[in-house]
Formats: C-alpha cells, sequence, structure tokens
C-alpha cells in the first residue's frame, strides 16, 4: 500500500533534494548536522515520509547550499518530461 503522503510529483521533488544534497557532497548525516536535526529527519524526507512546507524546503535548500529556484526548475522539468511519456 502506498503512503499516504507519497506521490509521483512529491518523488520528483525528493529526487531533486537528493541530487542537490549528493552535489554538494554531503551525506544524510552532514545535511542533518546543519539542520541540528537527527539524521532520520533527512531520510524521512528523501523517502517521501515527511513532506516539506515552503519555509522548510527554503531551510533545507539553504543547509545544502543550494539555489531553491534551480531545484524547483528541475522538479518542473522532470514533471514535465514525465508528462511527456
Amino acid at each position: 500500500m502506498p503512503r499516504s503522503v507519497f506521490s509521483e510529483p512529491y518523488e520528483a521533488f525528493t529526487q531533486a533534494l537528493i541530487a542537490a544534497r549528493k552535489k554538494a557532497g554531503l551525506r544524510q548525516r552532514d545535511l542533518a548536522d546543519r539542520l541540528q536535526k537527527p539524521q532520520s529527519f533527512v531520510s524521512k524526507i528523501e523517502r517521501g515520509e515527511r513532506r516539506l512546507d515552503v519555509v522548510e524546503f527554503l531551510i533545507v535548500a539553504s543547509a545544502i547550499g543550494a539555489d531553491p529556484l534551480s531545484i524547483v526548475t528541475e522538479v518542473r522539468n522532470r514533471l514535465s518530461t514525465e508528462a511527456r511519456v
């Protein structure tokens, strides 16, 4: 049974966050330390078990060192590509 907060469009968002984190050379633990949260917090976000609101997203993007607009653009592009399939 799918998780209630998990959807294909949200998966595009989590994949973009994971890609940004990895591009920054950060492990989940590193990001969690920057956020002053447990590693499980990052894991739950990346697995789609916990959604981020806009303010939280901006904080996470800042902790990664990523431009939030770039992440949103990547998500939009992924969704556009998937819609064409």
